[in-house]
């Protein structure tokens, strides 16, 4: 169990009421992003009351909080996945501790697999619409202070957001994206399956946390970088993963940077 209050609080006494009004989640590789923070406070996930902390390479385990420009962030270097071993409630804790210190609007970013010919590794693809593979992380009882027990979810991602996206690099894809546990890769007739079900990319994050900031009235925008083809017989390495994000990082911080200054 996370409890999400005291959290909230222990949270607070460390950043003395510092108010961010939007989160970045960075995903596999794309750590570095957050050196382009103006850095006020930095507390160690371990180091935070009740928080799950991470589990795997490229994720560094740290709350960042401080300024992108002149708005007020907290960038999760690492977030948690189901195939930790997490509840769903533990892997989207951290968007219901945003919500709760001030956070309007979520910039989520993951390392995907392409499940189309158009995308190549390397490419940028704003999710524009999902399809959950993994539990619904608002199953059990619904807690009223976030949102309504039956949320709607036709259109999870910003419209105004994508827009924006899209004039900061026009060369930027669109898709679908899809969840599923991991960690294992996977196999030749799940992606047959993708495909036929309208997936473009393939993760094994992001879409609980877009549920759970929805429900909370968040104004959500997320984006896949592309780390590797599921359309041939290479095997992908972490490693490979991570790099790739490195060498993104740059053109992923320009675009945050101007997603988070759009006015609320």
């Amino acid at each position: 169990m996370v409890n999400i209050e005291e959290t909230v609080k222990a949270i607070n006494l460390k950043i003395k009421n510092f108010k961010p009004t939007v989160g970045i989640v960075l995903g596999s590789g794309l750590g570095s992003f957050a050196e382009q923070i103006d850095v006020r406070y930095k507390i160690k996930y371990k180091d935070i009351k009740d928080f799950p902390v991470s589990t795997i390479a490229g994720h560094d385990g740290s709350l960042v909080f401080g300024y992108l420009g002149e708005v007020r962030v907290v960038v999760m270097k690492g977030r948690f996945h189901y195939y930790e071993g997490y509840s769903m409630e533990q892997v989207t804790a951290p968007i219901r501790v945003m919500s709760l210190l001030g956070v309007k609007r979520v910039l989520l970013s993951n390392a995907a697999g392409s499940l189309n010919d158009d995308l190549k590794v390397g490419d940028m693809m704003i999710i524009t619409n999902h399809i959950n593979m993994l539990p619904n992380p608002l199953v059990g009882k619904n807690d009223d202070r976030f949102g309504t027990r039956f949320p709607d979810m036709k259109e999870p991602y910003s419209k105004r957001l994508i827009e924006k996206a899209k004039q900061v690099y026009s060369n930027l894809k669109e898709g679908v994206y899809i969840s599923c546990s991991g960690p294992s890769y996977e196999t030749s007739a799940e992606i047959k399956f993708y495909k036929l079900i309208g997936g473009d990319a393939v993760g094994m994050s992001t879409i609980p946390e877009v549920i759970v900031a929805r429900h909370a009235g968040m104004e959500v925008f997320a984006l896949s970088l592309i780390t590797n083809s599921t359309n041939n017989d290479i095997a992908i390495t972490h490693e490979e993963v991570l790099n790739i994000g490195i060498k993104a990082s740059d053109r992923m911080a320009r675009l945050f940077k101007e997603l988070a200054m759009v006015k609320l």
